[in-house]
């Protein structure tokens, strides 16, 4: 029998974010042993997945959405689930913690009512191969659902599957893909269900991504179960978002302090002044430096450089960007300033950063240090109150 189709995305969720799938009562399977003794359990369908290994993927996140499998079908007492790990050529795979996974088979014909996960993890844009995207591109005319954890909706995008659809990826993947693919619509979210693509963003959220699925498949009582087993108290939606916002997580309270943080998150590549930002939220700028001060101990354009040369980082090391390219995203006109901010925040320079990742810059040789410019809006002169390079 086909299986039936995955949940649209735009359904909205009716479970709390971070509360349990909510139970529609009692049921066996809940329960703390297996059923594998139940003898009055329906003959159910079996779902195959395909986890695809990519050089250094993940092994946290391809472990949290394999074991929930394994579980379901200790639980349930039935084959709900089988499985079939792949790799490129069929030899074993490296993890990004150095360990290496066998698996059961190259890369070869999948059905159309299969499952097929691709495990990513670091450099996802050098271990993507060509051989690699054409087989996801055959997968994809035959209607399969594919799935990426952690980095592997990168593969995804690169393939071209996810055009015009929703994905998520792990957030410190988050600048470099959106530059790389401005026609997918990236989520914040823990997971994203859109039709039959899917995407994780790792680490745990794989396990959030699996629990949905064995939920659709077979019931929230089965998921809660497996959940349990896994000592997993809330299972996320989502609508649960990867991280909590800057202010949250560094305890800033004041709610215009906050809104101006936000703002300057969202203005990389065009920054305001400092004027502006204060204006916005109806406080002056004497005001704003005060509570910057107070709850960051340190200037609003301190903080908004920091920013933006975290965001340039993101991208040196995440994209094939130019150097040049990376400094005018990131609200920089001058490249040489660029390069000297950088070199006082993380004491290297750009292009030295490019070439420790092994990425040659089409730009070619580092620019000179120049005299510093005052054409970014006022605030990446780079200084702090005492004059020198923002560090």
């Amino acid at each position: 029998m086909p299986a039936p189709p995955l949940r649209p995305s735009s359904k909205p969720r009716a479970p709390v974010p971070g509360a349990r799938i909510p139970r529609s009562g009692p049921s066996s399977a809940s329960h703390g042993a297996p059923a594998a003794s139940r003898k009055d359990a329906a003959p159910a369908r079996q779902r195959h997945f395909f986890f695809v290994l990519l050089d250094q993927f993940s092994q946290l996140s391809f472990a949290a959405a394999l074991e929930p499998l394994r579980i379901a079908n200790r639980m349930s007492g039935m084959p709900l689930y089988r499985w079939t790990l792949l790799s490129e050529t069929g030899a074993p795979v490296s993890c990004s913690n150095g360990t290496c996974v066998a698996v059961n088979a190259a890369l070869g014909e999948i059905g159309h009512d299969d499952v097929v996960m691709i495990c990513a993890g670091i450099d996802v844009r050098g271990r993507t191969t060509q051989p690699v995207l054409n087989w996801l591109r055959r997968v994809a005319r035959r209607g399969a659902v594919i799935g990426g954890l952690c980095t592997g909706s990168h593969a995804m995008a690169m393939a071209g599957l996810l055009n015009n659809r929703r994905a998520t990826i792990h957030w410190e993947n988050r600048d470099g893909f959106a530059e790389d693919f401005p026609d997918v619509a990236l989520s914040k979210s823990v997971f994203v269900i859109d039709g039959n693509r899917l995407s994780a963003a790792g680490g745990t959220a794989s396990l959030d991504l699996m629990l949905t699925l064995i939920a659709d498949d077979h019931g929230k009582d089965l998921a809660n179960a497996v959940a349990d087993q896994m000592i997993y108290a809330a299972i996320r939606t989502e609508s649960d978002i990867q991280r909590l916002s800057i202010p949250t997580r560094i305890g800033v309270r004041h709610p215009r302090l906050a809104e101006v943080m936000a703002r300057m998150e969202a203005q990389i590549e065009e920054p305001a002044s400092p004027a502006g930002l204060a204006a916005a939220v109806g406080m002056s700028t004497r005001q704003l430096e005060r509570l910057f001060r107070r709850y960051l101990n340190r200037s609003p354009k301190r903080y908004y450089m920091e920013l933006r040369l975290a965001r340039a980082r993101n991208l040196l090391m995440q994209t094939g960007m130019s150097v040049i390219e990376v400094a005018l995203a990131c609200g920089f006109t001058s490249p040489s300033h660029f390069s000297k901010c950088y070199r006082a925040q993380y004491g290297t320079t750009p292009y030295r950063e490019r070439g420790a990742q092994g990425i040659e810059d089409e730009t070619g040789a580092e620019p000179v240090d120049a005299v510093d410019d005052d054409d970014d809006a006022g605030v990446n002169d780079g200084l702090d109150d005492a004059g020198n390079a923002a560090s």
